[in-house]
């Protein structure tokens, strides 16, 4: 008997063993038991698609932990390795002083990735990927490591973040990178990997537009062109070249491969598109048709006026062309390339049109109109509104102008298939009652369209300028914005220059 008020605890001590493989046939000499897994401990069979999907994101979080974790053993393994133990310059056996250059610390010695990729029981080219990696999170980016440790954003975002800051940005100081940290992490989680990586690209040149010049410059040097075999007979051509030019080529061969297709080709667009690629470089003096290509620019009115007078453009937005970041530097030479930039201000290119697309203050886009329709309603005092609803299923080409430069590529979370080839699709739909008017209208790639009308338990929902929230059957939610969103400082113009687009609405190759 225990007195008033007290209690006993009782403690069982048990030898726990792991589960046996008592009906599996085992080679002699190897151990007939396992350990027990965590599908036996949480059985998948008996949850719900709501408690899976929950299941998938903890484990996801706990990817992340690992991942934060594994730099920490990358980094500390790396610093008991110190360069002291390599052989000096001058010593028999030394590094070169070119491949000394290209060491990622000059503190570790340059064996390091050796004896990590044994570790890990990867190639050489990965362990020092993956060195590179840890190095930054742990010592240039602690706030992006901090969140992976804490399970708050994953893996691959923090890696798409410490890709774009390590070795590419070395030469910007410590305060550059964590102004870009501060500024890309709040909204890391709600964008897909690509958009990440072209945001940090982007505020990056924002906050040193010099040091990304230099970089760029630096980058031509290294350009060429690679093939590899990749099985079945067949091979990977590859051009590292500036962006601008890397978008030519692929515009002409697009251009080509769909030219083939009108005239009745039956083949795929992307095996049209590599043989047309090889005719112009085998036959270069063949006569052709003459190709269309179509060329978007987005700047803000202070970095265009930066490109105008050549500035550096520091502490401005920089410029998307194609949606890859650019400096002002880069895109006063590509506007002057195109004739769109003179003395009088921008003008149409040579032979092409000028779409100017203005938003607010948020970024939000207001309207798209042609430098004349823009003059005009500043003269005759009109204001500017997006294009007005109709009374019909198909959108106006107006509102189709508008929806495709707003959103810019398919609005599904993750999708980045660009808006020329998406549907204009109604997010309540038509027959549902849902106006033909651009707050209730917003790019779907054929896939994604398709999914939205006929896969069940999927539920879109968007705001009036343009927000997006999905929710798939199972309750996981994300939301998407139009890249001009959130607030940038001040007015901003898109401008489209273009040559004689292709039409839009030519179906994409699904």
């Amino acid at each position: 008997m225990f007195p008033p008020g007290a209690f006993g605890v009782g403690v069982t001590v048990a030898e726990l063993r792991p589960a046996l493989w008592e009906d599996v046939a085992l080679p002699p000499g190897v151990i007939s038991s396992r350990p027990s897994r965590l599908g036996d401990l949480l059985p998948v069979d008996l949850m719900t698609p709501e408690q899976k999907a929950a299941q998938l994101q903890r484990v996801e979080q706990a990817e992340a932990v690992l991942a934060a974790f594994k730099a920490e053993l990358v980094v500390g393994l790396a610093a008991d390795r110190p360069a002291s133990d390599d052989r000096r310059r001058g010593q028999t056996g030394a590094a070169s002083g070119e491949w000394a250059a290209q060491l990622l610390d000059a503190d570790v010695s340059e064996f390091f990735p050796d004896e990590l990729a044994l570790v890990l029981n990867c190639s050489r080219a990965g362990a020092t990927q993956l060195w590179e990696r840890a190095t930054t999170l742990r010592r240039r980016l602690p706030a992006t490591w901090a969140a992976l440790a804490d399970g708050w954003l994953d893996w691959p975002r923090a890696r798409a973040i410490a890709a774009e800051l390590g070795w590419p940005a070395r030469e910007s100081p410590d305060d550059v990178l964590a102004a870009v940290e501060a500024m890309v992490l709040p909204r890391a989680t709600g964008l897909s990997i690509s958009r990440l990586r072209a945001l940090v690209r982007a505020e990056l040149i924002k906050v040193d537009p010099a040091a990304a010049d230099r970089r760029r410059k630096k980058a031509e040097r290294d350009a060429d062109v690679t093939v590899r075999g990749m099985g079945d007979g067949m091979g990977e051509l590859r051009a590292f070249m500036p962006y601008p030019e890397a978008a030519e080529l692929r515009a002409v061969a697009d251009a080509d491969a769909r030219a083939a297709k009108a005239a009745g080709d039956e083949r795929p667009i992307g095996m049209l598109r590599s043989l047309a690629l090889h005719d112009r470089v085998t036959f270069p003096g063949r006569e052709r048709p003459a190709v269309s290509a179509h060329l978007e620019v987005v700047a803000s009115l202070d970095t265009l006026e930066s490109a105008a007078a050549g500035a550096p453009g520091q502490g401005c937005e920089p410029v998307l062309v194609g949606g890859e970041p650019v400096t002002a530097a880069l895109a006063r030479e590509l506007l002057e390339r195109l004739d769109g930039l003179c003395p009088g201000g921008l003008q149409a290119p040579t032979d092409g049109t000028l779409m100017i697309s203005v938003t607010d203050a948020d970024g939000r886009l207001i309207v798209t109109v042609t430098r004349r329709e823009l003059e005009s309603a500043v003269r005759h005092g009109r204001g500017l509104c997006p294009p007005i609803a109709v009374d019909r299923y198909h959108p106006s080409p107006a509102q189709q102008r508008f929806g495709r430069t707003r959103d810019r590529t398919c609005r599904h979370y993750g999708c980045g298939n660009r808006a020329g080839w998406a549907d204009l699709d109604h997010v309540i739909a038509h027959a549902d009652g849902g106006a033909t008017d651009c707050a209730n209208l917003c790019c779907l790639c054929r896939r994604h369209h398709r999914l939205k009308t006929h896969a069940p338990g999927w539920r879109y929902v968007m705001t009036p300028d343009g927000v997006l929230t999905v929710t798939t059957p199972s309750g996981v939610t994300r939301v998407t914005r139009p890249p001009g969103m959130p607030p940038d400082d001040g007015t901003v113009l898109r401008v489209t220059a273009e040559r004689e687009p292709l039409s839009d609405l030519d179906p994409p190759p699904f």
